[in-house]
């Protein structure tokens, strides 16, 4: 006997075009003002389950432990604007390309990864000439290069940014990190970004002594493929030497959803202005900030995340 759920949403407006979701795998709703919480029930009589352990808690980076994306998209058109990159789709070829705030919240939460996202564009709206290669490059080592070289200037204006001492974490998140360990649960962190601007970042907002109490940290140079595919998070789990299904994940976008959904572990979304209209389905937990959220409120989350044998 499958189990169906009818889901009701908060009064917020990422959810006003859909107040009502549809899910076979829970059934009971959670509410406060301030999250959206799933809750399973099993009501299968001839099934068997059992809960999940909570051993070990996983943040991503940016959008959930900084919401850097505008911090990101500055880096990009200041690369572009040294290097005069100029697209022939352009509506002004003669001018920089420039990604708007609008473009660059559809792009982030569909590509990750800062080569893929300038691989993609190029593609899709022709290579660019530049102060690099005069004439758009045609073959796929000059295109790489080209690539690798504005990444690598973005990533250092990047860091500038970082180290400028403007930036601050997202709320909650230092205090859940001291809990998860209190606790002596493990703790880790998987980006998708580079991992030298990771480490600046962590180094910088969580602090050294957080930073290398980790047990786990991996960035977008440690696997082959970047979120959405899963390898990110199957390649921490094998490191922390825990099963998938007792890892909770921390993620901003449905990107990253579907990263920790397909490595078999379960989510919470800590959402940011540029994601919060996404389809967040998949996440047993919802919530605009983690500042009302504590360890042990995580921890019966996952608990009760039945699973049907």
């Amino acid at each position: 006997m499958a189990s169906i759920t009818f889901l009701l949403c908060p009064s917020n407006p990422q959810y006003s075009r859909n107040s009502l979701f549809f899910s076979p795998a829970f059934t009971t709703l959670q509410r406060t003002p301030s999250l959206l919480t799933r809750k399973s029930l099993s009501i299968s009589a001839s099934s068997s389950s059992s809960s999940r352990a909570l051993e070990a808690l996983i943040f991503d980076c940016d959008g959930v432990i900084l919401e850097s994306e505008h911090l990101h998209r500055q880096a990009y058109n200041d690369a572009f604007a040294y290097f005069n990159v100029r697209c022939p789709s352009s509506d002004n070829d003669d001018e920089p390309l420039n990604w708007s705030i609008e473009f660059y919240d559809v792009l982030q939460n569909q590509i990750g990864g800062g080569k893929p996202k300038m691989r993609w564009y190029f593609k899709e709206h022709g290579w660019p000439a530049s102060t690099i290669f005069q004439n758009p490059p045609e073959d796929d080592n000059d295109r790489a290069k080209l690539i690798d070289t504005l990444q690598d200037w973005k990533t250092e204006r990047y860091k500038q940014i970082i180290k400028s001492g403007t930036v601050k974490p997202r709320p909650g998140v230092l205090r859940l990190m001291d809990e998860a360990k209190a606790s002596g649960k493990m703790l880790a962190v998987c980006s998708a970004a580079t991992k030298s601007s990771v480490i600046l970042c962590l180094e910088n907002l969580i602090g050294l002594d957080r930073f290398h109490g980790l047990d786990c940290f991996l960035a977008g140079d440690d696997v082959k493929e970047k979120k959405p595919d899963p390898s990110i998070y199957i390649t921490a789990a094998k490191k922390l030497g825990v099963s998938e299904s007792h890892c909770l994940v921390v993620e901003d976008s449905v990107i990253g959803l579907q990263a920790a959904t397909g490595a078999g572990m379960s989510c919470v979304i800590t959402y940011t202005s540029s994601t919060a209209d996404q389809d967040f389905k998949e996440a047993i937990a919802i919530y605009p900030d983690l500042s009302d959220v504590r360890f042990n409120d995580l921890e019966s989350l996952l608990q009760d995340v039945v699973v049907t044998k």
